[in-house]
């Protein structure tokens, strides 16, 4: 029997590797979020099948749908308590969440969540009534759902909170009860029922709402090793340098300057750097981040990335630092010169220029290429009008 919605997990595993823009740097799911999809459906529907019919090919079917609630409502259910759609509902107690166009003025379900109760509708119907650029009061009302024990509820506040601005969340966290979410970040932090995913959304969060000694929950986690923290660490790490400079800052420097720590959490902690530098350099200032991104140059695995960072960042002062690393057997990898090659191509100087020359006599194929990625990389020019 082929299933109601044909291709849905392989929809939801490619919306997952998009990368769409979106403010926060902690949050690894992506995707539409519920309130979107309802807003883009022509009907949502909550109710029950009945009187189930497989086609006799058995590839579809039909099936009678007892609407106990409506969503979003359109004109061609009108009062109708029960309709038919052309899909093989199996019949159970099972509630669905019906998405429908309407064709020919049929209802047809292109998405159906299986409901363990009526909590999504209360969710949905709040979320709904919620004005769409109020972007704080929303993540205000998704912020409790977080921790929902409804799969489809909690993943889908947390696209609405990776999905918000920075500055919508701080607008968030400084008109809600501090003392409520705290407690609550607290909880989910110190819970190994929490998806790991997740501890780099709430440990940021709990830097901006938290006190200096909530830091000990996230140097907690950033030691324990049985809880296994892989993904998040950024956020986490955010969380602790906001709560205490002093501290976190050093914490942060000693994970970088250690050549010997496993990649992932040095990787962690540039993108914590990427963060303050994009986001809140009043709590790390901009020297301090261009000399802790600086620290990764002489670690040929993550060297590459460094120096693409201190490129957007524009810090030409770095040039005799970054060109001295082309003549370094530990970074002659192709991924590193192409990295030094795009930082001498931007550097407006006559030094990175004669080096550009030197390595076009060398390579010229490859200074090709990485001007040619350069250019695309370029915004747009604006049109004057």
């Amino acid at each position: 029997m082929r299933s109601l919605f044909p291709g849905l997990g392989a929809v939801l595993a490619l919306t997952a590797m998009i990368s769409a823009a979106w403010s926060c740097p902690f949050c690894t799911m992506q995707g539409q979020t519920l309130t979107k999809e309802v807003r883009d459906a022509d009907l949502v529907i909550l109710g029950t099948s009945t009187n189930a019919r497989p086609s006799p090919d058995g590839l579809d079917g039909t099936c009678d749908f007892v609407i106990e609630d409506v969503i979003k409502a359109h004109p061609v259910i009108k009062d109708q308590k029960k309709i038919t759609l052309p899909r093989y509902i199996p019949e159970s107690k099972v509630k669905y969440l019906l998405f429908c166009t309407v064709f020919k003025d049929r209802p047809d379900p292109f998405r159906g969540i299986p409901l363990k109760d009526t909590e999504m509708v209360g969710y949905l119907k709040g979320a709904l009534a919620l004005d769409e650029k109020n972007i704080p009061k929303r993540l205000e009302y998704f912020f409790p759902y977080l921790e929902s024990s409804e799969i489809e509820i909690s993943t889908d506040a947390y696209k609405e909170f990776a999905a918000a601005d920075d500055k919508d969340v701080v607008a968030m966290i400084e008109k809600t009860d501090k003392a409520k979410m705290r407690a609550k970040l607290m909880e989910w932090l110190r819970s190994p029922e929490t998806a790991s995913y997740r501890y780099g959304l709430y440990g940021y969060l709990l830097g901006r709402c938290g006190k200096p000694e909530d830091a000990e929950v996230l140097v907690d986690l950033l030691n324990d090793p049985k809880r296994g923290l892989v993904s998040g660490i950024d956020g986490v790490l955010a969380g602790y340098v906001t709560l205490r400079p002093k501290e976190g800052w050093d914490y942060l420097i000693a994970l970088l300057s250690d050549a010997k720590s496993d990649f992932t959490r040095r990787y962690a902690g540039l993108r914590t750097l990427r963060f303050f530098w994009d986001y809140h350099q009043e709590v790390i200032g901009p020297k301090e981040l261009v000399r802790a991104m600086t620290i990764l140059l002489d670690q040929p695995d993550i060297a590459d990335l460094a120096i693409e960072d201190l490129r957007k960042w524009r810090q030409w002062d770095q040039l005799d630092r970054i060109l001295a690393l082309a003549t370094r057997p530990s970074h002659d990898i192709p991924i590193v010169q192409r990295a030094i090659l795009r930082f001498a191509l931007s550097c407006p100087s006559s030094k990175a220029a004669a080096f550009v020359e030197e390595q076009r006599k060398r390579n010229p194929e490859r200074v090709k290429d990485v001007e040619e990625l350069l250019r695309l990389d370029m915004p747009p020019a604006k049109t004057g009008g």
